[in-house]
This record gives structure tokens, C-alpha cells and sequence, in this order.
């Protein structure tokens, strides 16, 4: 029994040394699959800093956008005012020249006028 006991402890050597070196494999094998995923996670959060900063930056566009937009606005309004206001002297002024005579007619006029002033001077 001692030959195989010593068999036996030799085979079980073996056997426990082949089996560290496999864990031994195994962890630096794990070690190395978890950098890559550590290496993975890290870039992936520079990414995602850079997409908030991104989304930061278009955040203060949009709102210098939407004020821009209510100025227009505003100007927008204004400037109706200002159209309905020039429409409304427009048609004022087109009433005063239908009213008013044209000068042709103004030289009739005032021909007429020196002839009945002739004919008064006369009379």
C-alpha cells in the first residue's frame, strides 16, 4: 500500500499543481477580459460627458433661439401696426386727391376768375 499511497499522493500532486496553474490561467485570463470592459465602461463614459456638455451647449442655443424668436415676434407686431397705420393714411390721402381738382381744371378756374374780376372792375 505504501507504493500506491505514494502513487496515489504523487498523482494527487499532479493533478493539484495542474489544477492551480488552470485557476492561475483562469484569473489572468478574467483579469484581463475585466480591463477591457473597465477600458470599455471608462470610454464610454467620456462619451457620455461629452454628449452632456453637447446637450448643455444646444440647451443654451435653444434658449437664446426662443428670445431671439419672441424679439421677432415683437417686431412682427410692430410692424403690423405701422403697415395698418400707413394703410389707413394711404386711404386718406387717396380721399384728399379725389376731392381735389386737377391742375388743368385749377387753370380754368382761374381764368374764369380774371374774367368775372374784368367783367366787376368794369361794372
Amino acid at each position: 500500500m505504501d507504493i500506491q499511497e505514494e502513487k496515489l499522493k504523487d498523482i494527487l500532486k499532479s493533478q493539484r499543481e495542474e489544477y492551480q496553474r488552470y485557476l492561475g490561467v483562469l484569473a489572468e485570463n478574467f483579469g484581463s477580459q475585466l480591463k477591457l470592459v473597465i477600458e470599455s465602461l471608462t470610454g464610454t463614459q467620456e462619451q457620455l460627458v461629452a454628449l452632456r456638455q453637447m446637450v448643455a451647449r444646444n440647451t443654451e442655443d435653444i434658449i437664446k433661439i426662443q428670445d431671439q424668436l419672441v424679439a421677432i415676434r415683437e417686431m412682427a407686431a410692430k410692424n403690423t401696426e405701422d403697415i395698418e397705420i400707413m394703410r389707413m393714411d394711404l386711404h386718406i390721402i387717396k380721399d384728399d386727391l379725389t376731392e381735389k381738382i386737377s391742375r388743368a381744371d385749377f387753370k380754368i378756374i382761374e381764368k374764369r376768375v380774371d374774367l368775372l374780376e374784368k367783367k366787376f372792375q368794369k361794372a
